[in-house]
Order: C-alpha cells, then structure tokens, then sequence
C-alpha cells in the first residue's frame, strides 16, 4: 500500500445500509487519511447500494475498488458479485482478509456493521488494501504459494471474470427469443427479403423478419395485427389515416383490419406479430411503386 501522503492508483467507491452505515462513515475517515480517494454513494437498501458499488467496480475494475457495510456484511457481497469481474468478500477478521487479497484478488471488501467493531474494522481494511494478490496468508501457512498453485491462481482471475459476462451474451432473457431459438423463418415469397415462422395458431402468432433495405408494398389484411420490434428499425405508412409510426426495438403498434399500409425497413429487422384469424395479406400497388413512394419520404 502507498504510504500516507502519496496518491493511490485507485479510488474506492462505498455506501451502506442502515445497519452498516455508521461502520462505513468511520472506515470513509481512515480512507481519506490515507489519501485514498472516496466516493461515498451514501445510505440505501443492501441490496440497492451493493447493485450500485457492484455496478461501478464491473465497469472499471482496473482503478475502482468497493467497500460495502450491511448488518452481516453477507447480504452486500452477495449482491455485488452478481456483477461480472466483481469478487467481493466478507471478513470479519484480517485473516480472512489476507485470504480473500490473496487467493482471489477480491475488489469488494463486505463488513458487519453488527458484528465488528469500528477498530477491528480498520484493521481489516488495512490488511485488505495491503494484501497483494498471490501474497502469503493462512491459507498458505504464511509460506509462499507452490509453482502450481500460483499459476492456477493467476489463470483464475481472467477466468472468473469471464462468467457472468458469457451469460449475459448467451442467455436469452426474452420468452419469445426462447421460443425462436434453432427454429428456422420460412421465406416470403411474394415479398423478397421477408421470412417468417408461425409459432401459434387461433389467436395466430408469428415472428417475422426481413433484410435492411426491404420494403413492404402498400397492402392490407382482414384483420387487425398487434406487434413488438425485437431487433432493428422500420417505418410504417398507415395511408388509410396518413400517420407514419418509426420504430425500433421494444415499440409496439397495433393496425386495424382494413387499413393500408406500407412498410421500410433500415436495419435487419425481427418483429413479433399477432394476429386472429388466418393470414391473408391484399396488395394495393406493387413493388417498384413502394420503393418510390419511400425514396420520396
């Protein structure tokens, strides 16, 4: 740890609970004694401000420690690791600290506002801002770490951090992108760029997507359709009622049986569509004059 005077390379974002707050307001003192730099993000529920702190050290773990303060310190860590590369820990001694710099490289140090005292917490603090990963520690009986363990250590971190971002990507959270996964969109055939998969029948539902640069004709159908954009962006020409509706992902739009409309599309497109009835789909001009009327927008 730097010594007193000199300016860390990191700065440590903090905040508490009702429980903890008055543990965290002491360990913010002994942080701006050591010119440490604070950002204090106050009092909230534990699990508000461990998302909070949690957040911000995911987003810039190279220079951004956290410090939390619940009733057990247990709540607040565990909120705070849902983030990815965020390894907070609980300690309620400087053994436990050592431990937790040492074999995980922990950046997020949790404290019991109910169980330690504001002397013993320091002392915790201390040894976790003085702690370098790999270091020596009771897990290790205070003897450096073999060849192997170390290298499975260092190999550990960039591992970890990779978890909970792989699932962020992989998993879909939508029921309807559930529903889609390894199906394979039938093409339209009347319209090109167009394809679509029917997933339920009476009410119908379907999800349908189309190519950028795809343009619907003019065109109506028997009955009225809800849907929601999933992915990209489209503008629709209501010309029965001259509204034009511009949509993007998460818009919703409902058309009334009957009505004629006209479609463009800018990105590579994927909308859910629901519809009574069964489809039927009545052009009113045909493609070149589509993409003419568009060009003229």
């Amino acid at each position: 740890m730097a010594e007193d005077g000199e300016r860390h390379g990191f700065k440590i974002v903090t905040g508490a609970d009702s429980f903890g707050c008055s543990l965290k307001d002491a360990l913010v003192s002994h942080l701006k004694s050591l010119n440490i730099e604070v950002e204090d993000v106050g009092t909230d529920s534990y699990y508000s401000v461990a998302a909070e702190i949690g957040r911000r050290v995911s987003s810039s773990p190279a220079d951004t420690r956290g410090l939390l303060a619940c009733g057990t310190g247990v709540g607040v860590s565990m909120i705070a690791n849902k983030f990815p590369g965020v390894f907070a820990a609980t300690c309620l001694n400087s053994g436990e600290a050592l431990n937790c710099r040492s074999i995980n490289n922990s950046n997020v140090l949790a404290v019991s506002g109910m169980s330690t005292s504001p002397e013993s917490a320091v002392e915790i603090l201390d040894t976790w801002l003085k702690t370098p990963f790999k270091s020596p520690c009771p897990a290790s009986q205070f003897k450096p770490w073999p060849q192997e363990i170390e290298s499975f250590l260092e190999n550990s971190i960039p591992e970890m951090s990779k978890i909970g971002s792989e699932n962020s990507k992989s998993t879909d959270s939508c029921s309807i992108c559930c529903l889609m996964k390894n199906r394979e969109l039938n093409p339209i055939d009347i319209i090109p760029g167009g394809s679509m998969k029917i997933l339920r029948e009476t009410p119908t539902s379907a999800v349908v997507r189309f190519e950028a640069g795809s343009v619907e004709p003019a065109h109506h159908h028997t009955f009225g359709h809800d849907l929601v954009v999933m992915k990209g962006k489209k503008s629709v020409w209501n010309l029965s009622k001259k509204e034009r509706f511009d949509l993007s992902v998460g818009d919703y739009l409902y058309t009334p049986a009957g009505d004629v409309h006209r479609v463009k599309y800018y990105e590579d497109t994927e909308f859910f569509i629901k519809w009574d009835g069964h489809w039927d789909m009545f052009f009113d001009e045909d493609l070149a004059t589509a993409k003419e009327a568009v060009e003229k927008e």
